[in-house]
């Protein structure tokens, strides 16, 4: 379900009009994420880091109103879920697009995600089946340590979905971390709703 945003009460009507019309309207940062607490919570509830912290990050967009807007024919529209399309790893080293609904359930979101990685690893092909926009495009590069983070992009295709990206979990003296990239488009957010989505991930992941 969505609603449309009306564009005359919104107080980013202006910034709207100015980043939408730019050839790269996104912007990203990278920071990094403390996941002690969450790498050892989800050893003790027996779920794969993975879909712990995808479950934390996907709970996070949805709590932050900025992330659900999305542009469809030059107007914003607000859904009332966001879901994850996750690049998932086959034992041949391609990859393909996923799609993993989201449930505030933990236990339900893993046989969702559970599920998702089976049907990936024996479907053949990168786009392995039809998609909405009520997503953030999610990836994981757990080999690289990475400062700074970059997509490809085609900027005839019209896209408004965030993008978050994690990198290699480190270990200091006990204390794990990750870096995170996450990219959004500036016509929708600001540097703000990105410290907001960020401050709220980490309070999460601390849980």
């Amino acid at each position: 379900m969505k609603h449309k945003l009306d564009l005359n009460a919104w107080n980013r009507k202006e910034h709207f009009a100015f980043f939408k019309q730019m050839e790269e309207p996104f912007f990203g940062v990278t920071a990094r994420i403390d996941c002690t607490k969450a790498y050892a919570k989800a050893k003790e509830l027996g779920v794969s880091f993975f879909t712990y912290y995808l479950h934390k990050t996907l709970l996070a967009v949805n709590a932050v109103e900025n992330f659900r807007y999305r542009i469809i024919d030059d107007e914003i529209f607000v859904f009332d879920r966001i879901d994850a399309s996750a690049t998932i790893l086959r034992d041949d080293k391609t990859f393909g697009f996923s799609l993993v609904e989201f449930d505030e359930s933990l236990a339900t979101f893993a046989e969702i995600t559970k599920k998702e990685i089976a049907r990936i690893q024996v479907t053949p092909g990168l786009i392995t089946r039809d998609f909405e926009i009520n997503l953030i495009h999610f990836s994981a590069v757990p080999w690289i340590d990475f400062t700074s983070y970059s997509h490809a992009r085609s900027f005839t295709w019209p896209d408004s979905c965030p993008k978050i990206s994690y990198g290699k979990m480190t270990d200091e003296n006990g204390k794990k971390t990750m870096a995170i990239a996450v990219h959004v488009h500036h016509g929708l957010a600001d540097g703000y709703h990105v410290g907001q989505f960020l401050t709220l991930l980490q309070e999460l992941m601390n849980e």
